[in-house]
């Protein structure tokens, strides 16, 4: 029982590790695009500002969907689809893949703000998410 604690916790710790790789090479990407520092506080504010949908008019926030304690699940306002939570401290599959990362950036983006997301605005919710 105590092998297989340790293992577990070996495992979790390589994969925050490898979530850290992953965010640090779609940083260091996003720096090669012209994004300057990165600020968790920037993230956090885009994470939190309501935009307005451009055909109804309705806010539409990220934490909406991926709630504001992102240790918890979240649960999409349209679908009702559970959202696994996104910090990768509560979710170590987060921020592991950067062609997923990319795909919901751009998905998400597009929804809630109407607009692709800037490599500065992306590079602060990562290290915004990273940080919780």
């Amino acid at each position: 029982m105590r092998m297989r604690v340790l293992v577990v916790a070996a495992m979790s710790v390589f994969t925050v590790e490898v979530s850290a790789d992953v965010v640090d090479q779609v940083l260091a990407q996003y720096r090669t695009q012209g994004a300057g520092e990165f600020n968790a506080d920037a993230g956090k504010a885009l994470w939190d500002k309501s935009y307005p949908d451009a055909r109804g008019g309705e806010p539409r926030r990220c934490a909406a969907c991926h709630a504001t304690d992102l240790h918890q699940p979240g649960k999409h306002t349209q679908t009702g689809k559970v959202i696994e939570p996104m910090a990768p401290s509560g979710n170590p599959k987060r921020l592991t893949d950067i062609k997923f990362v990319e795909k919901w950036f751009l998905r998400n983006c597009k929804w809630t703000l109407g607009r692709e997301c800037t490599p500065q605005e992306k590079g602060n919710v990562l290290v915004f998410l990273r940080s919780q």
